[in-house]
């Protein structure tokens, strides 16, 4: 190969890779390394190491595209998207995760995920989805399953968001279920997020329209 053809060859994309498996990690490298499009650049365990790892690198050592799974034990896949926003020059980001339901699909692409790929999917599959993040597009699964958002929910979930369709108040509703209003907000939380809604006016429209 000439000089120039050496010079003309495109930098590889740097990946960061977030798991807490670090057999994860080491098999993600040696797969990067082979590929030879991709260079792995750091790896973290979660979430917070990479943040706070990421921050002390500075503008001038920006990383393409970080892998991160989804379930960790501090800084999990949804507050490293909350949070990566914020930097600068933030990498764009590919879940890598064996939770696959709609309520992460959802909430990955809501957060603003570049891409998710299922670790049971072929490797071939987790480079696509990091080329793509990292020329800027987006590549999440085609044949993802789409439960309607009702059905996802539990028996106690429909029935406190029936009660919220009728009226009931946070204390009515901790009475009536023999919990503690904390209790209630708890649950709350949880339903509007099964339902991709932020509040309790947007749940009830919800449940209303079914």
């Amino acid at each position: 190969m000439s000089s120039s053809s050496a010079q003309r060859r495109p930098a590889a994309i740097s990946v960061a890779v977030i798991d807490k498996n670090p057999l994860v990690v080491r098999g993600l490298d040696q797969m990067l390394r082979e590929d030879g499009r991709f260079e792995l650049a750091m790896s973290a365990p979660d979430g917070e190491v990479f943040l706070s790892e990421y921050a002390s690198r500075g503008v001038a050592a920006p990383i393409d595209v970080a892998v991160s799974g989804w379930v960790m034990p501090k800084g999990d896949g949804k507050s490293l998207l909350r949070r990566i926003g914020a930097m600068a020059n933030p990498p764009k980001i590919v879940i890598y995760t064996g939770e696959l339901s709609d309520m992460t699909l959802r909430a990955a692409v809501r957060e603003g995920a570049s891409a998710l790929v299922h670790k049971s999917e072929p490797p071939e599959r987790l480079l696509q989805a990091i080329a793509v993040a990292a020329s800027g597009g987006r590549d999440f699964p085609a044949a993802a399953r789409r439960q309607p958002p009702m059905e996802a929910l539990t028996k106690r979930e429909q029935e406190l968001l029936s009660s919220l369709a009728g009226g009931a108040t946070n204390n009515q509703l901790a009475e009536d279920l023999g919990v503690s209003v904390n209790t209630v907000k708890f649950h709350l939380r949880n339903l509007y997020e099964k339902l991709d809604v932020k509040n309790r006016a947007q749940a009830v429209a919800m449940f209303l329209s079914e």
